[in-house]
């Protein structure tokens, strides 16, 4: 998977010398994984210059951070965090409307004031000030904080003729049941970590930091596996107990910069969002009494894949490539017509591809009895008609999983690409 526009993700292994220990400490600061890392090996202690007080600074007996709290996401980049790292254990999805008047200005200046959190927080820094101690223990976690503009942004910014011809609303869908209230928003940011202080650490300083700028519109949690509870690394299992990304685009594949990330030129989007990419965000509640009604065989069929293992049902493992046209004894497909793996699929969609980075949530047990549970579905793209709408149209016309789950909210959002270094995320928007 190695390909330039995947961010640099900093890791144990790569320790930092004595020399280069202390350049990073008189250009730029120490993160706390950062010199946790070294202290033990040097005998060296370091405040972090521009730090906050009491994060960085360790006795130099202290014990490295584990893998898990020690990985750390690099915020400048191509890219914006958070889309191309694996899927995280923790994550917070939260919309915010506009205060009147904030406009233009306004909004540049708490996007400046994100961003700046965002780069301090995903060193495995405090925030600049009033920080609250929640994850003053942990490294950086891989946490990353993307930020997204939705539909309304622009008339609120007076920035209308920056709008995106991608960005018009998403067609109506006879699966949709959408709560308004959850839905949309001005600006999105989605907050991911593989630890949960870590995530809610970063929760908080981003609502801290809208102050009278933006209120909250709306907010959801997720969760997915931890890293490492698994004998070795897999794809993610969904609340239905399905083996849930099999399909998902990879990085190494030759197309998939065109397919997920707007291209810096010859392309019909606005300049200011080159590299950047449209999230599609849906809120699914999967009726889980029904869907545990079924055998296993009846779940087996509605996927079209071995709730096992993932394999399709046409033979094979998890990987072997589904044979849509393989029949039973009786002559029956083996895959059914309606099963939701063989109507994803990109070939059936004219090639359209989305990748997936969803979280389960489960917001608690109502006093039917019933579980509010499912997935807060995240995907990526270049195009969302092309994308999410082509694929969703087709699943509209009979995919078999849709008497299982019910659409309850949905947004879609802008992305732009990475900030440069001394940049923040929107600059070239906000102030081009």
């Amino acid at each position: 998977m190695a390909d330039q526009s995947i961010p640099e993700v900093r890791t144990p292994e790569k320790p930092l010398d004595d020399g280069a220990l202390r350049n990073a400490v008189i250009k730029e600061g120490v993160s706390r994984r950062r010199l946790l890392g070294t202290a033990g090996a040097t005998g060296l202690v370091l405040g972090a210059a521009g730090g906050a007080v009491g994060y960085a600074a360790r006795p130099s007996e202290a014990t490295p951070l584990a893998s898990v709290g020690a990985d750390e996401a690099m915020f400048h980049g191509k890219h914006q965090p958070g889309i191309l790292q694996g899927l995280q254990a923790c994550g917070h999805l939260v919309a915010f409307d506009l205060a009147a008047g904030a406009g233009r200005t306004g909004a540049a200046a708490l996007l400046r004031r994100w961003s700046q959190t965002a780069r301090r927080l995903m060193a495995g820094e405090g925030t600049v000030s009033g920080d609250t101690d929640v994850a003053r223990d942990a490294g950086p976690s891989s946490l990353t904080i993307t930020f997204g503009f939705g539909h309304s942004f622009f008339a609120r910014t007076g920035l209308e003729k920056q709008r995106p011809v991608a960005l018009d609303p998403l067609p109506d869908f006879s699966s949709d049941q959408l709560d308004k209230a959850r839905s949309n928003g001005d600006l999105w940011v989605q907050i991911g970590a593989n630890d949960a202080l870590v995530a809610f650490h970063a929760l908080r300083a981003i609502q801290k930091d809208a102050g009278s700028a933006a209120r909250v519109r709306w907010q959801m949690n997720g969760f997915n596996r931890s890293p490492g509870a698994t004998a070795h690394p897999m794809t993610a299992r969904n609340l239905m107990g399905q083996i849930d990304g099999t399909r998902n685009p990879k990085p190494s594949e030759p197309d998939f910069d065109r397919r997920i990330f707007v291209p810096s030129s010859g392309s019909n989007d606005p300049s200011w969002m080159a590299n950047g990419s449209y999230a599609v965000v849906r809120r699914i509640r999967m009726l889980l009494d029904d869907w545990e009604n079924l055998s296993v065989t009846e779940q087996e069929n509605v996927i079209g894949r071995r709730k096992a293992n993932g394999a399709a049902l046409s033979g094979g493992s998890e990987t072997t490539e589904m044979d849509l046209e393989k029949t039973d004894a009786e002559g029956n497909l083996v895959v059914p017509i309606n099963a939701h793996a063989r109507i994803t699929r990109p070939d059936q969609n004219g090639g359209a591809a989305m990748l997936r980075r969803p979280f389960s949530y489960h917001d608690g047990i109502g006093a039917d009895g019933v579980p509010d549970a499912g997935l807060l579905f995240v995907c990526w793209q270049a195009d969302p008609l092309r994308g999410f709408v082509t694929v969703q149209r087709k699943l509209d016309r009979g995919d078999a999983l849709s008497t299982y789950i019910r659409h309850e909210s949905s947004g879609l959002f802008a992305v732009p690409g990475g900030a440069a270094e001394g940049e923040y995320v929107g600059q070239r928007l906000l102030e081009g």
